[in-house]
């Protein structure tokens, strides 16, 4: 339900979130009619929604109902492309370290940082169809006391 409300594109594209936690996630997208180009191959733009979400859930996951809040935004985008996706691409990041890390030095200092985190596309036969670095900017909201 929250691809649908929060990410519909994503959601009608077929991008799953497949395993999530601390350290890693995995997110998946289908070769359908949806999320097709014309060459008959998976559309970029549907590869990086899996590609970012991969990488932008681990950041939602550490920053969810955190004091002081945190503000993040993709500052950079690279892609390189390796292979036709012509089936389920499953995108693995394995930055979640890295970004707790960020996130927590953002809070400590209180200036806004960034990571940069790698998500690597495979089909299911394992051979690299993408990969994607997407660089991240952390701050900590200040924080409004009333008087």
């Amino acid at each position: 339900m929250f691809l649908l409300r929060k990410l519909p594109s994503a959601y009608f594209s077929g991008v799953r979130l497949q395993v999530l936690d601390e350290k890693h996630c995995v997110t998946s997208v289908p070769f359908k009619w949806f999320s097709q180009n014309p060459f008959r191959s998976t559309y970029f733009a549907c590869l990086s929604m899996a590609a970012e979400m991969s990488t932008g859930l681990l950041a939602l996951a550490r920053t969810y109902r955190s004091h002081p809040t945190i503000s993040m935004l993709i500052v950079r985008t690279e892609a390189n492309y390796f292979k036709k996706a012509v089936g389920t691409t499953i995108f693995a990041c394995e930055d979640g370290i890295l970004i707790a890390e960020t996130i927590d030095k953002a809070i400590s200092t209180g200036e806004g940082q960034v990571c940069s985190c790698k998500s690597t596309g495979t089909n299911s036969d394992g051979e690299k169809i993408a990969e994607f670095i997407f660089t991240w900017s952390f701050k900590a909201r200040k924080q409004f006391q009333r008087t």
